[in-house]
């Protein structure tokens, strides 16, 4: 398309390009924007190196013309769009990006694979994080992803309202607070299940949590109280019918006096199965495989569109794609979130304008992420995340009570396109 457009001499045009999903995932009754702090700094550093230029040039993909523009290719548009940690529903204009066309046209894949990976990761862990009923959760889904997919799928759920991560790359990337337990291979490798919990409490202190499961629970409980004593900090369960097991691990918890020893859980949860232990004497969650993989939705279906451009005489003109079931609506977007008397969202207007209109009435959801190619300081790195994170919790603050059902069910708030 760029090469093609230098050709046409239209690849300077000034544009603006839209991310939006034309439907959440099925059932979902909200979306949560996440990802946007580490797009913009992936954006910043996107460049075309020799290694990539060599090999465009060996393999004929574009022109030299268009290879000596890319070897100069920065880009220096402006990006607005939703906070992150922010809530979306179908239609919501959650990136805009104001740009030349072949500027523009260029961050389309990488825009689209970040916040389609991370904001599915986040959407389903705000469902778990509802299901949990205010008890903490922890991600440890890194075993089921792409490494670098791994970290990603952290900040996105500490975002959501996850407590933790196992994962310390992402403690030492975005300052997300880890924790971790000893896995069943550290029990095997000891020549007794009390001479691995002597071995963690001695290097943890009774403070810590012990996998009680590796062989026998109740008999492994017995041994995790007697090496710990009553200051025993948690044990994990990592299998069984949970409901009944952990009713019974309370129960003899208690009767050796363990009473202030937490239960941990960590068996394939997804936010059914945790809110099916809501009644049981659950302390806190541990989620993997659901979590890294949306829980049934691994994307948030966002598309990146072209929706207005200028033309030769400088006026803007709204365009828009026609296609049966995926026609998008041109022109540049305002989108604010309508609250009754109360404050509780009743919808989404979106108000489509001639230019850069007026502010209309409302909550607005479009803030400066990037000017000139420089992205906004406040949205950056650990500090951007906890941002993010305080975000969200006041934003879901403001959805109707129907929008944390887990059953499936429309949108919770209407869109309108004003």
């Amino acid at each position: 398309m760029l090469d093609a457009a230098m050709l046409s001499g239209t690849h300077e045009r000034e544009c603006v390009f839209e991310v939006f999903a034309r439907s959440l995932p099925m059932g979902r009754r909200y979306g949560v924007v996440a990802g946007t702090g580490r797009l913009l700094q992936l954006i910043e550093r996107f460049r075309f190196e020799d290694a990539e230029l060599t090999w465009l040039r060996d393999h004929h993909v574009v022109r030299d013309e268009t290879l000596d523009w890319l070897a100069d290719y920065r880009f220096n548009g402006t990006i607005r769009g939703y906070r992150e940690g922010e809530l979306y529903f179908p239609g919501s204009p959650v990136l805009v990006v104001d740009a030349p066309f072949g500027e523009g046209v260029l961050l389309e894949t990488l825009i689209l694979s970040v916040l389609n990976h991370d904001s599915a990761i986040a959407g389903a862990a705000a469902r778990m994080v509802t299901a949990a009923g205010g008890r903490p959760l922890a991600e440890m889904a890194s075993r089921r992803a792409e490494e670098e997919s791994a970290v990603a799928a952290a900040r996105a759920a500490y975002i959501a309202g996850f407590s933790a991560t196992s994962n310390l790359e992402a403690g030492r990337t975005w300052g997300i607070p880890t924790m971790g337990t000893a896995a069943h291979a550290f029990t095997l490798l000891h020549d007794s299940e009390e001479d691995a919990f002597e071995a963690q409490v001695r290097s943890l202190g009774p403070g810590t949590t012990l996998l009680v499961d590796t062989y026998d629970v109740h008999k492994g409980i017995e041994t995790a109280v007697r090496v710990a004593g009553t200051e025993l900090g948690a044990v994990r369960l990592d299998s069984g019918d949970l409901p009944v097991l952990v009713a019974s691990v309370r129960a003899q918890l208690d009767a050796l006096g363990a009473k202030n020893t937490r239960i941990t859980v960590t068996n394939d949860l997804d936010e059914f199965s945790i809110a099916a232990l809501r009644a049981s004497p659950v302390d806190s969650y541990g989620v993997g495989t659901s979590l890294v993989t949306g829980s049934g939705a691994p994307t948030a279906g966002m598309v990146y569109k072209l929706v207005a451009r200028k033309d030769d005489t400088g006026t803007w003109i709204p365009v828009a794609k026609a296609s049966t079931g995926k026609a998008s609506i041109g022109g540049t977007k305002v989108p604010v979130r309508a609250t009754n008397k109360v404050g509780i969202a009743v919808a989404e207007e979106i108000h489509v304008v001639q230019g850069h209109g007026d502010l209309p009435a409302g909550r607005p959801l479009h803030v400066p992420l990037m000017t000139g190619g420089v992205a906004v300081a406040e949205h950056l790195g650990a500090a951007g995340v906890e941002s993010a994170r305080r975000h969200h919790a006041i934003a879901r603050e403001e959805l109707p009570e129907s929008a944390f059902r887990l059953r499936r069910g429309e949108p919770a708030i209407r869109t309108e396109f004003v």
